[in-house]
């Protein structure tokens, strides 16, 4: 998928994952990014096994804040260390982690019922 700009919107709908990238109202984005309660898509450099609080900066900073964070973990969930819990906790985020296309699925769900969410999302193949 060929890279795009940072796009900022209202909240819109994951329409395709895979390749390497995401498309997400009709803006195809390549690599893993985070999708911000107000519709801003931006790039994000993430390691699953290296997730740090640090890697949610962007999530908090949001104002307000999502009431959930989607973790797209790529091909599978993984555990999410308690320090980034914790931290996510302390501004009002609950995370949930699962394989990148199920996030993407809920995303979408979650979206359409309006509710104030966030997707930190891995690329797949």
């Amino acid at each position: 998928m060929a890279a795009a700009p940072p796009a900022s919107a209202s909240p819109r709908i994951i329409d395709a994952y895979g390749n390497g990238g995401f498309r997400i109202g009709g803006e195809t984005f390549s690599g893993s990014i985070l999708v911000l309660p107000d519709g801003a898509v931006v790039s994000w450099s993430a390691d699953v096994d290296a997730l740090s609080a640090d890697s949610f900066d962007a999530v908090v900073a949001a104002s307000p804040p999502p009431e959930i964070l989607l973790l797209g973990c790529g091909a599978r969930a993984a555990f999410v260390p308690p320090a980034v819990r914790q931290r996510l906790r302390e501004a009002g985020v609950v995370v949930d982690a699962m394989g990148t296309g199920a996030a993407c699925r809920t995303y979408n769900v979650l979206i359409a019922e309006e509710r104030r969410v966030a997707a930190a999302l891995i690329a797949v193949d």
